[in-house]
């Protein structure tokens, strides 16, 4: 059976830069499309926040430039405003249809974001 899952992914930056902003994203969706063996036909859509502090650049344009994720519907939006939240953060849903269980799914939480969801943080697998 397929279901749509979602497979959230997190990380942080050091500085609000566009370039900085991209290596980040682009670092992130690698892994997270390791994980999970993921192919860009079987995406849905991608959701993507960045905190208020993130202005210099679409975390989603690191994203388009992937192979094959050029017609994948992609939406940027800022994250609630929450006093004390984790600072300079984008966040990831990667929508897919998949056999997986919930179980199965990988998340990723990078760099500063591993305090986001310890629980489910882990090294990378090979990046």
């Amino acid at each position: 059976m397929i279901y749509n899952r979602g497979i959230r992914g997190a990380t942080t930056v050091e500085q609000n830069d566009r370039e900085e902003i991209y290596a980040a994203t682009e670092e992130l969706v690698a892994e997270m499309i390791e994980r999970n063996g993921i192919d860009p036909e079987t995406v849905s859509n991608v959701w993507i926040t960045v905190t208020h502090d993130l202005n210099a650049a679409f975390p989603a344009v690191a994203v388009r430039k992937r192979q094959g994720w050029d017609f994948v519907p992609l939406m940027c939006a800022l994250e609630v405003p929450v006093e004390g939240s984790l600072p300079r953060c984008i966040r990831l849903m990667i929508q897919v249809n998949t056999e997986k269980s919930q179980r199965e799914i990988e998340h990723v939480y990078q760099r500063g974001a591993t305090v986001l969801r310890p629980d489910l943080a882990r090294r990378p697998s090979s990046i």
